[in-house]
Formats: structure tokens, C-alpha cells, sequence
């Protein structure tokens, strides 16, 4: 089963290009220690004027030497051998373009060894682009990240974080008597920093950037920082001070620079560079926090992790008029989840008023069925699924709750283990929400891909703009998530369709968004819905974005917006508009909840009505 500590890998793609006579081994052993499979990519320069024949036993000799260096790192990806009057100009043409994709080159022995093109490559590189001067240290590492917040400093920072370290300092250096013109690109770094646990952050000024960092490189063992900001034709195309670093520092240092040039400074300006650095934080996160449901198919292992941690696990299914589908639902998850393995220690069916079989189903099963709305009577009854999740914590002992939707026509143990997995794997985790193919039926046709229509035209747009952090999120919406209940019971929940993008959106707030994963739970084939009911799905999820925003604000921005929604009717007379009533309002936390708190007592609980 997968540990809790996942690699971050900034990077798809790693190429390390070779020429014979030249060892590219501290270069593969850098991408490694990344948690990357290096592309080996051989390059044989045949001179002009030369038959391009010339270089095929180089060529053989090459690919000879590259095969059994992939076999000594237990790799076989050794790419094609590029033999040409002007290699590297095919090697830019292969690695253009790519975003992800990195270039290692190795400082002196290939600038040495190497045609005048390489010039060309530092001065412009076709991608990311890393230098190294090693070997890497072969105790843990004590990474430097000095930077002031260039072009560069977010792949510097990328690059750190990439690699498995014991310690990681960014050293911020602002230079005396700044007017802040030079720091307006780390302001963007700035908000990210302190979300990094595992960076230490330190800052100081000085007119002498070089000593400085030096000073502080005596206490590291590995400095990772970015090429100086200059114009493309400036030589030797990184910079007087990476220069400087890779000639004269006695320990390892890895100089980065990316595809993009400078063309002045201020093009890197605060709002720019902010939306660059919370990539970095966004794109770790996604890396560490998103799992698969066949990480967690060892029901045995699961209920090993389960007993070692002292924990109990509720499964609550929300329901509406779902007589077709809640009986296989139900009974699928308890002979998996409660009979063959007994990971799950109660199922409650909570009911928002249906009008079919669907509650009668349930109890010849012997699950036990509330109706949300006869709960908590003293608060009022309120419509929506929202209302029935919070409510749920009401008539569940779990220490873990999950929520899986009682309309699922594909349902399988997956949607319940995948959920509770990493929860049970990582204990700072405290709510993980599931994301699948969501296939679109339109009559007797199916789309692979067309569900999620709400998710993508409204929610991720929306917390991509205003909750960058939880642009990760592959499905926010998803019905079927899973939680701490020391977390839920102290998250307001709005009462609608909102609900899911207010927990996300409060769980992030109080615990942080490392608080939160998602898992890849494959397909799931539900009914899907029509558009009346999407258009107000959107506008609830719409109020309640904006609600948080007011309580980040401090100020009532909705007081006086609209809260009815004219949905647009046709019939035989043509159009016309009718009025609907859509208000996302949220219940407080549920351990603010009198009757909560008495029903969490021992030698208590809720009848099911």
C-alpha cells in the first residue's frame, strides 16, 4: 500500500543529452533523486563538409554506452541517437515547445566539449533547463534557494521541492535601500511560502548578493537557484552570479532557467508572479494528495489500518426517489464492506422525502432510515441534500463519515474503500473527495467524457478565479467524499447544491488545503440531470462562492442581490417565465448543536423514524 509521502514531480519529462567521452552519470542520478525516469538522448556532431555517414560507428558506440547506462539505473529509456553537422539544433527542435519537459546539462565538462550551439541553447533554451555542477552529496541534502524573486525563482523553488531533502532554505535577498520595484515578482512567492511547511523562509539585504550567499552555502550542502534575469544575447546566458556560483563554490549547485526570456524586468510583476507561484503550490498538492482507488483494494490491509488507529467508520446515503437503484446500492456496499470485511461499522440511509419505495427498501434490508426533515425539529426543516448530509452526523457514530449518492447504476466497493483509504493511510488528511468519468446519456446515446457540466462551466472556473488553491480539485462537486468527523462537526453546511464548494472552501480555510485529497474512483454512471435543474444548481453554487467571499471581505456583498432565479418555460402558448426561489443558506457547525452534543454521549442516539 502507498505511503503517506508521495513525490512531487514538477516535471513529465527529463532528458539528459550524452556525447561519448563525456559522464552524464551525476546527471541521471540528479533525475532520480527528483523521482524521475530520465530520456537518455545521444548526440554525435559529424564536421561540416563531412558525409553525415561518417557518424555511424560513433553512433553505434554511443547508443552501446547509453543502453548499458540505463541498465546500471534499472532504466530502459534510452531515446533515439541524433547524428548531424549540428545535433543539438535537432535536439532543440525535439525538446521545443514542451512546458513540462526538462533539460539537464552538466557544468563544465559539457560546455567544454561542445560545439558553439550549446551557446544558443543556455541563451534560449527550448524548455526548462537545469545546470548541474556536482556530484549531488551522497548524505541527505541541505538545500539553499537563495532568490529575489526573478524569472526564475518559481522553477528554482519547483526544483528544491523536487528533490528529497533534509532541510530546505529560501533565502529572500533584497538589496539596500530598495524601492520594492525589484521584489514586486516575489510577492507572488510570498503567499505561497508560508503554506510550505517544509520550507524555512529567511530574509535579508545586502549589496553584495554573491558573498551572502555563499555565507549561507556554508551551511548547506546543495544551492538551487535561478539564472540572473538578462537579455537573450548577454553571454554566457545565466548570468555573472550563477557564473560565479557554479565556478567558485566548493559544494554542488544546480542553476535553472526556463524557456521563457525576460525581456525587462517589470514584466514580472506581482499579479504575474502570483499566479506563477500558486502553481507551485497547487501542482505539490496535486502530486501528493491525489490517489487511486486500486492503492486501497487490500480490504485486509484496510481493516488492519483501521483497528491500529482505534477507528469506527459510517457510511451515510443520502436519498431522494431512488427506489430503482438504493436496494443494489445498499446491499452491494454492506456484504463487501460490513459482511465479507467488516470495515464499515453502521449504514444509515438518510432520506429527504421520498415518495417511492425507496425508505421501505431500505428498512427490509435492516438499514437504518431517517428523514432528515424530522430531525432536529426545533431548528426548523429545510429541503436540499446539503440538509441531509449535516443532519446525517446527527443519527452517525464513525469517528470517519463517508458519503456515497444512493443513485449509482455502476456502484462497487471502490466508492467507499477508495474514499476511506487515504484517510486511513495519512492522519493529517481530514476529508477526501472522490472524482471519476461521468459518462453524458443524451436519449440512446452516450458520451465517454459529458458529465460534470455544472463542474466545469461553474465551479472550477469560479475557484480557479477567486480559491486558486483548490484548482487541483479534478471534481469538487463529486457526491461522494469522505471526512474526519473532529473536522466535519465544526464546518458549516450549506442547506442546497452548495454544499460540497462550502466544505471544500471552509475545509481549506481552517485546516489547509493539504487538509484535503481527491482519488480517481474510474467511472460512474448515475442519471444524469437536465439543464433546468444545472442552471440552478450553478446559481446556488454562484450565492455560495459569493458568501465566502463576503466573509473573507468583512462585508455583506449579496445584501439586497437576488435571490429568485426565472427559470425561462415554454408550452404551446410560447415562452414565458416562471419564478423559483434559489437561497443557498448554511447551518452552523454541527458541534455548536445542543442535541448534537447530547447524542454524542455514551448509552445514547437517534431512533430511525
Amino acid at each position: 500500500m502507498t505511503s503517506p509521502t508521495r513525490p512531487f514531480l514538477p516535471f513529465r519529462r527529463i532528458y539528459v543529452p550524452a556525447m561519448l567521452g563525456l559522464d552524464v552519470r551525476p546527471l541521471v542520478a540528479l533525475a532520480r533523486s527528483m523521482g524521475g525516469r530520465p530520456v537518455l538522448l545521444g548526440l554525435v556532431r559529424v564536421p561540416l563538409g563531412k558525409p553525415l555517414s561518417r557518424g555511424a560507428a560513433m553512433a553505434r558506440q554511443l547508443r552501446r554506452t547509453l543502453v548499458q547506462m540505463g541498465m546500471e539505473a534499472r532504466e530502459n529509456r534510452a531515446a533515439r541517437t541524433f547524428v548531424s553537422h549540428r545535433p543539438w539544433k535537432d535536439l532543440e527542435l525535439q525538446l521545443q515547445g514542451d512546458p513540462t519537459a526538462l533539460l539537464l546539462l552538466e557544468h563544465p565538462g559539457h560546455f567544454q566539449a561542445m560545439d558553439a550551439d550549446v551557446g544558443e541553447v543556455l541563451a534560449r533554451p527550448p524548455c526548462n533547463l537545469a545546470i548541474l555542477r556536482g556530484p549531488l552529496p551522497t548524505e541527505p541534502l541541505h538545500i539553499l534557494t537563495p532568490m529575489r524573486g526573478g524569472p526564475y525563482a518559481e522553477l528554482a523553488l519547483r526544483m528544491a521541492l523536487s528533490l528529497p531533502s533534509e532541510r530546505l532554505q529560501v533565502l529572500h535577498i533584497t538589496p539596500p535601500d530598495s524601492d520594492g520595484v525589484a521584489d514586486a515578482s516575489f510577492a507572488g512567492l510570498a503567499r505561497i511560502l508560508p503554506r510550505l511547511p517544509e520550507v524555512q523562509v529567511h530574509s535579508a539585504t545586502s549589496a553584495e548578493p554573491l558573498n551572502l550567499i555563499r555565507e549561507w552555502a556554508e551551511r548547506a550542502n546543495l544551492v538551487v537557484m535561478g539564472a540572473s534575469a538578462q537579455p537573450a544575447q548577454a553571454q554566457p546566458g545565466i548570468g555573472p552570479l550563477a557564473e560565479s556560483m557554479l565556478r567558485e563554490y566548493s559544494g554542488a549547485v544546480v542553476i535553472v532557467k526556463t524557456r521563457v526570456e525576460a525581456e525587462t524586468p517589470h514584466v514580472f510583476d506581482g499579479v504575474r508572479a502570483g499566479s506563477r507561484a500558486i502553481s507551485v503550490l497547487v501542482d505539490k498538492w496535486f502530486a501528493e494528495n491525489t490517489y487511486h482507488a486500486s492503492e486501497f483494494d487490500d480490504l485486509g490491509r484496510l481493516l488492519e489500518l483501521k483497528r491500529a488507529r482505534g477507528l469506527s467508520i459510517s457510511l451515510a446515503v443520502p436519498s431522494l426517489n431512488e427506489q430503482a437503484t438504493v436496494g443494489r446500492v445498499l446491499g452491494t456496499l454492506r456484504r463487501a464492506l460490513m459482511v465479507d470485511v467488516p470495515l464499515l461499522d453502521e449504514i444509515v440511509l438518510i432520506d429527504s422525502g421520498s415518495t417511492d419505495r425507496t425508505r421501505e427498501i431500505a428498512r427490509r434490508m435492516g438499514i437504518p432510515t431517517f428523514i432528515h426533515q424530522n430531525l432536529l425539529p426545533s431548528l426548523g426543516a429545510r429541503d436540499g441534500k446539503g440538509e441531509a448530509l449535516w443532519k446525517s452526523l446527527l443519527v452517525t457514530r464513525g469517528d470517519l463519515v463517508a458519503w456515497v449518492d444512493s443513485d449509482i447504476l455502476n456502484i462497487h466497493p471502490r466508492f467507499v474503500y477508495g474514499l476511506l483509504g487515504p484517510l486511513l493511510l495519512d492522519a493529517h488528511l481530514r476529508l477526501v473527495k472522490g472524482f471519476y468519468r461521468r459518462p453524458l446519456r443524451v436519449g440512446s446515446s452516450t458520451q465517454a467524457a459529458g458529465g460534470g457540466r455544472v463542474t466545469e462551466l461553474t465551479a472550477r472556473p469560479l475557484l480557479n478565479l477567486l480559491y486558486p488553491e483548490l484548482s487541483g480539485l479534478i471534481q469538487p462537486l463529486a457526491g461522494e467524499y469522505a471526512g474526519r468527523r473532529e473536522a466535519l462537526e465544526r464546518l458549516p453546511f450549506f442547506s442546497g447544491y452548495g454544499v460540497e464548494t462550502g466544505l471544500l472552501i471552509d475545509m481549506a480555510e481552517q485546516f489547509g488545503v493539504r487538509s484535503i485529497a481527491q482519488v480517481d474512483l474510474l467511472e460512474r454512471v448515475h442519471r444524469n440531470q437536465d439543464l433546468e435543474a444545472l442552471s440552478k444548481m450553478s446559481f446556488a453554487i454562484i450565492q455560495v462562492v459569493m458568501r465566502r467571499i463576503e466573509r473573507r471581505a468583512g462585508s455583506a456583498i449579496l445584501e439586497g442581490l437576488n435571490t429568485t432565479m426565472k427559470i425561462i418555460r415554454r408550452n404551446a402558448g410560447g415562452y414565458y417565465l416562471d419564478v423559483e426561489h434559489v437561497a443557498e443558506d448554511d447551518r452552523p457547525p454541527m458541534i455548536e448543536v445542543e442535541e448534537y452534543l447530547q447524542s454524542r454521549k455514551p448509552k445514547t442516539g437517534i431512533v430511525p423514524g
